[in-house]
């Protein structure tokens, strides 16, 4: 994208995000038990792009004539639908599964903040993302849809969460698996990462009664762009600085995790876990990495995540084709470029 489209994209996902983090204090204000309400909202709190409920409101917006940023998007279009309520609730889902994931993975930090369960203690988390996890459905219950397009939603919902579970145990066992296909790779990303984003472009079709072609083209639109937002969160943790990132650089590939990089690695006969010589990530120094990322930039590693990405990106731009042109639209395309080419 050149400057000024990057900068238009950048201020609509700005001007959503001040409006989805009001909406959040809203819809999860502190009550008793506080300690409960407070670990909910910690990483809710420490910011985030909220680029899902974004996608979810602009989409809102491209299937409507409704005007961007409509009554915070409360009374929106004909019907006066809460759509934001909608967009709390993918939000508050990605909260959940990140505070369920630092557990699984036993980190420190997140969004440049301790991790729920460092910041408090670990039944508190665990039940803080169960209590997310609860309060997205009710909020999705809170659209004002007619009962049928809100059941169909709320059915998206729950297949995405099982579908985030299915892929989160894909990566898991990956650690322990001898090898790992490119294709099983992807397989869980989409399943991990991606389909949350599938569920924000398709949410508002179902809410809005849009036909089931418009439905599913948008929902690709999220899995190809997911997937390619994942990829880039792969590259990011090899090239970005651990403060620019809230955690420690390199961390994936000290953990040994799977990443298109390190399968492609592989393939070009690379001793992938011979690259850092520690298992520690607080043991890893910012040379053994330089190191690191120079070697899968010798074997074309680095290139082939990078294209893969702008391949899916390609992908779902087209998908976008189902939605007439309007500036909502144009900004979702611009969204896409922007996964990939953002720095953090």
């Amino acid at each position: 994208m050149s400057a000024p489209a990057t900068d238009n994209v950048t201020a609509a996902i700005a001007e959503r995000r001040e409006l989805v983090d009001d909406a959040l204090l809203e819809t999860l204000p502190i009550e008793e038990p506080e300690r409960l309400y407070t670990a909910s909202r910690h990483l809710l709190d420490a910011g985030g792009k909220r680029l899902r409920p974004s996608v979810l409101l602009l989409t809102a917006e491209a299937l409507t004539e409704t005007p961007p940023l409509s009554q915070s998007y409360r009374a929106f279009g004909p019907d006066d639908m809460d759509i934001m309520a909608a967009a709390v609730s993918v939000e508050v889902i990605q909260s959940f599964t990140l505070i369920h994931d630092d557990i699984m993975d036993d980190d420190d930090l997140r969004r440049g903040v301790p991790a729920v369960h460092r910041a408090f203690d670990l039944d508190t988390a665990i039940l803080a993302g169960d209590t997310l996890y609860s309060k997205a459905f009710e909020c999705m219950l809170q659209t004002g849809a007619p009962s049928e397009n809100s059941v169909r939603a709320l059915e998206e919902l729950a297949t995405t969460c099982t579908e985030i579970c299915e892929g989160q145990t894909m990566d898991v066992a990956f650690e322990s698996q001898d090898t790992v296909s490119t294709s099983e790779y992807l397989e869980m990303v989409k399943l991990k990462t991606a389909v949350l984003y599938a569920a924000s472009a398709a949410i508002p079709g179902l809410l809005l009664g849009a036909d089931d072609d418009t439905v599913d083209s948008l929902h690709q639109y999220g899995i190809d762009v997911g997937m390619a937002f994942q990829i880039q969160d792969d590259l990011l943790d090899l090239t970005m600085s651990s403060e620019q990132l809230g955690k420690q650089r390199g961390s994936d590939l000290v953990e040994n995790k799977q990443t298109l990089i390190t399968l492609h690695a592989r393939q070009q006969g690379v001793d992938v876990e011979g690259l850092v010589d520690t298992d520690s990530v607080e043991a890893v120094t910012e040379a053994e990495i330089d190191a690191a990322v120079a070697e899968l930039e010798r074997v074309g590693s680095i290139e082939y995540a990078r294209n893969t990405a702008r391949e899916l990106i390609a992908s779902g731009k087209d998908n976008l084709t189902v939605l007439e042109p309007s500036p909502a639209r144009d900004v979702l395309s611009g969204i896409a470029d922007y996964l990939i080419e953002r720095n953090y």
